[in-house]
């Protein structure tokens, strides 16, 4: 069961989950570092102002800033030949908007890529990962205006320069068509309502999030030009979190519903990043819901010449749509609800695991596309427990991940031309969607508890001798 002689195995971690020093070297604040803790029955709030009296996890998060060449360390022990991580904006420039960038932060990549090439792991290296500055987002109102395009393609470009021949594969967005539901509009567009109460569900402008969300586009797309232009060698790609939807019923309205779900929200904006263009199904789409995207001179050739190089995706569960039995009990997510699949299982916190449809989804991505595929994401989150011993017994982890790199396998077979799999997370970090260090996704286990005690300890799961041996045989034994 071999996989291509080349494949990037790996893992992947995000910026503002990871890194800490929310405060130092010169760092600004992003928005991320105004989201205070939460699990998975509080909901993390976003906070105009930083309160001495919350927590807000990003500030210390696992403080990978003062722990990389450990953690660097152990991911080669580990076998990785890949590393996707991001680069935090506000380290390059604090406020998003400066001409000259801080050179503390560029020093600090710099030092992440040189640890790297030490051992052979390749960076793939994410721009925006949820942590647009907050000056853009007070300031400007984030990519509502599309000022702070430039200001984006500015940070893209001093990256590519500084770091040319060091990286050469990129992602512009992370998981860009989160931006085509309400929750997707702070972190990634910098759209925020004071009349929210949970930002999880925010009041939402549909006109304001699509203009905004075109403006990403064009950015993008300026981004994969200049990115050629600097060194013809960069692969650029676009990043989808891709949640595939399930008619529940053999209805033909269900068949038709998870059809429309799946191209506003899986389809659309790979499509615009891949073939340059808008796809002929939102033209409806707009019109029933009275959205109207204003485009200036330029934005089509801009979209046209801005294609990505490769497809890359987040997996982590299936959904079950119907408009005939919409009362049905509904599954949880880490973006969109569902309706429970009565055939798989549910994770801890109540995420479907569907590894069948992992291979249905790299081959149908495929089938669209013909573009090379990298899965960046892929994970469980659970609650682990330190033995007596100091050993870390995540044998239901192995068994997710097992699963998933089977169906990899067989899509490989299928003929799809997957080139990575950079697994979510080779490192406990905080979790995105709640805020907890309880809901950990890492092969090590970081010593530190929601109430931020700790002795930031890394200590290797059982999974994570288990992946070593995945890497070392190259996918042969699981």
């Amino acid at each position: 069961m071999a996989f291509p002689d080349n494949f990037l195995w790996g893992g992947a971690t995000a910026a503002n989950q990871c890194e800490g020093a929310y405060n130092e070297g010169n760092k600004g604040d992003c928005i991320s570092d105004h989201l205070t803790g939460g699990s998975l029955t509080v909901k993390r709030q976003f906070t105009d102002k930083i309160d001495s009296e919350k927590s807000y996890p990003s500030h210390e998060a696992i403080d990978f800033y003062h722990h990389y060449k450990e953690d660097i360390s152990l991911f080669a022990q580990m076998g990785m030949k890949a590393y996707r991580m991001s680069i935090a904006w506000t380290r390059i420039f604090p406020n998003g908007d400066e001409e000259s960038p801080n050179e503390e932060g560029l020093n600090f990549y710099d030092a992440i890529f040189d640890e790297c090439a030490k051992y052979g792991i390749e960076p793939v290296v994410t721009l925006m990962h949820f942590d647009m500055p907050f000056h853009l987002f007070k300031t400007y109102g984030g990519f509502q205006n599309r000022k702070v395009i430039d200001y984006f393609v500015h940070f893209a470009k001093t990256v590519f320069e500084r770091y040319k021949g060091k990286v050469h594969y990129w992602l512009t967005f992370n998981e860009i068509n989160f931006a085509c539901i309400p929750m997707g509009s702070l972190e990634l567009l910098g759209i925020y309502d004071e009349r929210t109460t949970d930002y999880t569900k925010p009041y939402d402008v549909p006109q304001k999030r699509y203009q905004a969300l075109h403006h990403v586009f064009l950015a993008s797309a300026r981004v994969v030009k200049i990115g050629h232009e600097i060194d013809p060698n960069n692969q650029i790609g676009c990043m989808i979190s891709h949640v595939t939807q399930y008619p529940l019923t053999s209805h033909p309205e269900d068949m038709l519903y998870v059809q429309q779900q799946n191209q506003q929200f899986n389809d659309f904006a790979a499509d615009v990043q891949i073939r340059g263009e808008y796809p002929y199904y939102m033209n409806r789409f707009f019109e029933d819901n009275e959205i109207h995207v204003k485009w200036e001179i330029g934005d089509e050739q801009t979209l046209k010449e801005g294609c990505v190089d490769y497809y890359s995706f987040s997996y982590y569960m299936t959904n079950c749509q119907s408009i005939i039995k919409s009362n049905e009990e509904h599954s949880a997510g880490n973006l969109l609800e569902g309706i429970s699949n009565p055939y798989l299982e549910v994770s801890e916190w109540g995420w479907q695991i569907d590894p069948i449809g992992l291979r249905y989804t790299l081959n149908k991505i495929y089938d669209r596309y013909g573009l090379p595929i990298m899965i960046v994401e892929n994970g469980l989150g659970a609650n682990d427990v330190v033995n007596d011993d100091g050993t870390i017994d995540d044998d239901y982890r192995i068994t997710y991940l097992k699963a998933h790199i089977e169906q990899m396998h067989e899509a490989i077979k299928d003929g799809v031309n997957l080139i990575g799999y950079t697994m979510w997370t080779p490192i406990d970090i905080i979790s995105s969607s709640t805020g907890e260090m309880k809901k950990r996704y890492g092969l090590i286990y970081v010593d530190k508890k929601d109430d931020g005690t700790g002795t930031l300890k890394r200590m290797p799961k059982k999974s994570y001798y288990w992946y070593k041996k995945v890497i070392e045989s190259n996918g042969e034994i699981l």
